[in-house]
């Protein structure tokens, strides 16, 4: 079994030295949704929003995020990262973002590829919350990364929709 790797032997949180680990090139996949009444989903589609597009914001929201992902969490690695995309996709129920971040460092990008999609979810219900207040963000997680030590992963395809509050 594998242990929490930001822990010293006393237990003093660290940040993990990556010096002895191989360059290699990594990339990271990750998901959310945000869950929206279908007036609000109509007025997206409308573009009527007085703030500009919230697919589109939303987007450059979360290649801007990712970048800085260093700043959101205390103990991440700067790294040099060579390719950012992100997507919001409006669906019947909501929007929903994806992001793939790719580097060639010495640790993974999972974590830019989760700030990605957290600040796009975010930017969603900045942009609309005039609208509605009471959407929800949700299902925010890895979908696969490549690379590393660790080799690749690849999330198990999830067999129920129920949690996702139905079709999107």
């Amino acid at each position: 079994m594998s242990k929490l790797s930001h822990y010293g032997k006393s237990g003093e949180v660290r940040m993990v030295d990556v010096t002895g680990k191989a360059v290699t090139s990594r990339t990271a996949v990750a998901q959310g949704f945000v869950k929206m009444a279908p007036r609000v989903v109509r007025e997206v589609r409308r573009l009527r929003n007085p703030k500009g597009n919230p697919l589109e914001i939303a987007r450059i929201a979360g290649i801007a995020a990712a970048k800085r992902t260093a700043e959101w969490i205390p103990l991440c690695h700067p790294l040099p990262l060579t390719r950012i995309d992100v997507t919001a996709r409006l669906c019947q129920n909501g929007v929903e973002l994806r992001s793939q971040v790719t580097a060639t460092a010495q640790t993974g990008v999972e974590m830019e590829a989760l700030v990605a999609v957290s600040a796009a979810a975010l930017t969603v219900y900045d942009m609309c919350k005039a609208l509605d207040k009471s959407m929800e963000i949700r299902e925010i997680y890895l979908v696969e990364k490549t690379g590393g030590k660790s080799g690749p992963y690849l999330r198990k395809a999830r067999a129920a929709r129920g949690a996702r509050g139905g079709k999107r």
